[in-house]
C-alpha cells in the first residue's frame, strides 16, 4: 500500500500530466491537419478529378497498407536525411499526419458516397453548380454521418501516440516509464493510471461524438 501511495506522489502525478497534455496536444494536430488534406483528397477522388483524384487514389491506398510504425520511423531518421530540420514533436507528427490522412480520406468519401444521388441529381436540376451541391447539399449532410467515424479516428490517434514514446517524446507511456524506472515497484500501479486515463480521455471522446450526432440530428 505505501507502494502505491509513493508512484501516485503529486511529482509523479503532474509528470503524468505533462504527459497527457503532449498526448492530447500531438493527437490534436494530427487529427486537425490530416482531415483537412483528408478532405481535401476526398473531394478531388469524388469529383473523379483527371490526374489529382488517380495520386489520391494512389496515396491513400499506399498509405492505407504501411504500417504507422514504419511511417514514424521514416519521419524520425529520413526527414533530417532529407534537410528537413524539424524537432521531435514534428518530426512524430508528420508520421501521424501522414498516416491518418488516408484514413481520414476514406471517411470522408465514404460519407460523400452515403448522399442519396437523387438529392444531387435534384439540386443540379434546380440550377446549383457542382461546387455549390457540394458545399450546400453534400458535404452539410455527409459531414453529420461522418461524426462517429471521425471520432473514432481521434481515438484511435490518441492511442496511435503511444508508438512516440519508443522515440524519446514525452506523451502519456513514456511518462509512465521514467516514473517506473525510479522504482521497479511503481510499474503495476503506474500501469493501471495510465489505462485509467486512456479510458477516460477516449470514453469522454465517445460520449461526446453521441451527443453531438444526437445534436446535428
Amino acid at each position: 500500500m505505501e507502494t502505491i501511495f509513493e508512484a501516485y506522489s503529486w511529482g509523479n502525478l503532474q509528470f503524468l500530466g505533462k504527459g497527457i497534455l503532449m498526448t492530447l496536444l500531438l493527437a490534436l494536430v494530427a487529427i486537425t491537419l490530416s482531415f483537412v488534406i483528408g478532405a481535401l483528397l476526398a473531394i478531388f477522388r469524388y469529383s473523379k478529378t483527371p490526374v489529382i483524384g488517380h495520386l489520391s487514389f494512389l496515396y491513400v491506398e499506399i498509405v492505407r497498407n504501411t504500417p504507422l510504425i514504419l511511417i514514424l520511423f521514416f519521419t524520425y531518421f529520413g526527414l533530417p536525411e532529407l534537410g528537413v530540420d524539424v524537432n521531435l514533436f514534428w518530426k512524430l507528427a508528420i508520421a501521424l499526419i501522414i498516416f491518418e490522412i488516408s484514413q481520414l480520406a476514406e471517411i470522408v468519401r465514404s460519407g460523400f458516397n452515403s448522399i442519396e444521388k437523387g438529392q444531387i441529381e435534384a439540386s443540379r436540376a434546380q440550377g446549383l453548380s457542382y461546387i455549390q451541391t457540394l458545399t450546400f447539399i453534400i458535404i452539410p449532410q455527409a459531414f453529420k454521418r461522418m461524426i462517429p467515424a471521425i471520432v473514432g479516428q481521434f481515438i484511435t490517434i490518441v492511442k496511435d501516440t503511444s508508438y512516440t514514446a519508443m522515440f524519446g517524446l514525452l506523451e502519456i507511456l513514456n511518462s509512465a516509464k521514467i516514473i517506473w524506472n525510479q522504482d521497479f515497484d511503481y510499474i503495476f500501479p503506474i500501469i493501471i493510471a495510465v489505462a485509467i486515463i486512456y479510458f477516460v480521455i477516449n470514453f469522454s471522446l465517445s460520449t461526446f461524438s453521441i451527443r453531438l450526432e444526437k445534436r446535428l440530428s
